[in-house]
């Protein structure tokens, strides 16, 4: 460890002699020209951080993709999703003249799961009957507040790479074509769900079916939750509600006599209608003050709380000028090495001041470079995150409390961070912009190490 902080400083120092001198003949010519006494002082200091794991009641989980299914980490601890799907009600939606109902069940479709595949899962889907509306998008919200039955109104067991898939083809950024698999879960539901629907159908203006606001009134929604099983989680990319009916189409056939048509009246879980995840995770072992190590856990609410001691180094940032701040976080590799049953780290962490993160999910926020930052995406290479310069968070609180000592309280926080190619002219390659940031739903843990020499900030300072 101690080699690895000299290896750092070592190269932080090159870093600013050559930030000064870039080349032998204008730099060097610039400063033989300088009186002696003016001359550019650079020097390098470094600031361990003082960090600790916490757990936060709730998170903000407007995304969206839910995440289905119970997982159980011997490092990490077990991890349980759920959630409460309302659909939305697509214009024309409709029933046929003389329509009969045949079945109803719930589809879930998906592509990307983790765990052990084959395994046996099982799902249990229940009929949500109080309202959603005004509920908040908050993972402590709990799903059994809205059902009025102890009973499933279907169960269906099911293996990470079910039986049932279609083949999907596509053209990649190569030109080549390749495929994936798209996997469907099917379950069985009461018919009088159905019959309940084409009843409501049928009334004057087709009742509580004529627009999506009043569709979710009459039907609120459905709850999606395991009933056993531990060892796999997927997500879903659709949900969707299917009620099959037969009707006599009258003269409907090519020869010009009757025939018995088949359709469905369909139903998704869309964007624009709301989408309640509830999570259940076991990490008392985690929160446990550790003096080594600190942990991030997704979507558990498990992050890492990091106080830099800024007051440390008080004297310094009023005599001299703050030019970089290097800070790296390090991550520690977990024994398992199995890809089928391992958690893997996020791909980004966020770096947010404790006071600003109320509000920062809701309001859809993206970065601003000194209340909060986006790490680069994981360095597998190193097991490291990369903040890159983050002088400008010390150099704004520095004004702010003009002159007076203080220190900072950020938190970590496991995100999923979408980044848009914008394009700055037709000959360019295009540039990569963040765009969105949403607490990450996905199951993803990590190891922070927090050892002397590990977590710390790399200072370089110049004279004022």
């Amino acid at each position: 460890m101690k080699l690895k902080s000299l290896y750092k400083s070592l190269a932080i120092t090159l870093l600013a002699i050559f930030t000064i001198s870039c080349n032998d003949t204008l730099d060097q010519l610039g400063m033989s020209i300088q009186p002696g006494q003016d001359r550019l002082y650079v020097g390098v200091d470094t600031l361990q951080l003082h960090a600790r794991t916490i757990k936060v009641d709730s998170m903000y989980a407007r995304t969206k993709y839910p995440v289905l299914g119970e997982y159980n980490d011997p490092v990490f601890g077990s991890i349980k999703s759920e959630y409460v799907a309302e659909f939305y009600l697509p214009t024309g939606a409709n029933f046929k003249e003389g329509a009969v109902i045949d079945s109803v069940r719930a589809v879930i479709s998906y592509t990307t799961m983790m765990g052990d595949s084959i395994a046996p899962m099982g799902l249990s889907v229940y009929e949500v009957t109080e309202s959603l509306k005004g509920i908040g998008n908050y993972t402590h919200v709990n799903p059994i507040e809205f059902i009025n039955s102890t009973s499933p109104i279907g169960t269906q067991s099911f293996t990470g790479r079910n039986s049932t898939y279609r083949t999907v083809s596509y053209t990649a950024e190569d030109y080549s074509t390749r495929t994936y698999r798209e996997y469907y879960i099917s379950v069985n539901l009461p018919k009088e769900l159905g019959e309940k629907f084409l009843t409501e159908y049928l009334k004057p203006g087709h009742g509580k079916l004529s627009n999506t606001d009043s569709f979710r009134e009459f039907f609120p929604g459905l709850y999606f939750t395991t009933n056993f099983g531990n060892s796999t989680i997927i997500s879903v990319d659709l949900t969707s509600l299917y009620v099959h009916y037969h009707y006599l189409d009258k003269k409907g056939s090519s020869q010009g006599t009757d025939t018995t048509r088949n359709e469905a009246f369909r139903v998704n879980n869309t964007p624009e209608v709301r989408q309640i995840k509830h999570i259940v995770s076991k990490d008392e072992e985690l929160i446990i003050d550790n003096p080594n190590y600190t942990y991030i856990k997704s979507p558990a609410g498990v992050n890492t709380e990091i106080v830099f001691p800024v007051s440390e180094i008080q004297e310094s940032l009023q005599s001299k000028a703050l030019n970089m701040v290097n800070f790296t976080v390090y991550a520690l590799p977990t024994t398992s090495e199995d890809e089928r049953v391992k958690i893997n780290p996020p791909n980004h962490l966020l770096l947010i001041n404790k006071d600003s993160l109320d509000g920062f999910f809701e309001n859809r926020k993206i970065r601003d470079n000194v209340t909060s930052f986006i790490s680069e995406r994981f360095d597998e290479s190193t097991y490291s995150y990369k903040f890159n310069n983050i002088s400008s968070m010390i150099n704004y609180y520095n004004a702010e409390f003009d002159g007076e000592p203080y220190d900072l309280t950020y938190y970590l926080i496991p995100v999923d961070a979408t980044f848009t190619t914008v394009q700055q002219s037709y000959y360019s390659s295009g540039q990569q912009v963040l765009t969105e940031i949403h607490n990450q739903m996905w199951p993803t843990a990590t190891i922070l190490d927090k050892r002397p020499g590990s977590m710390q900030l790399e200072l370089i300072f110049s004279d004022l």
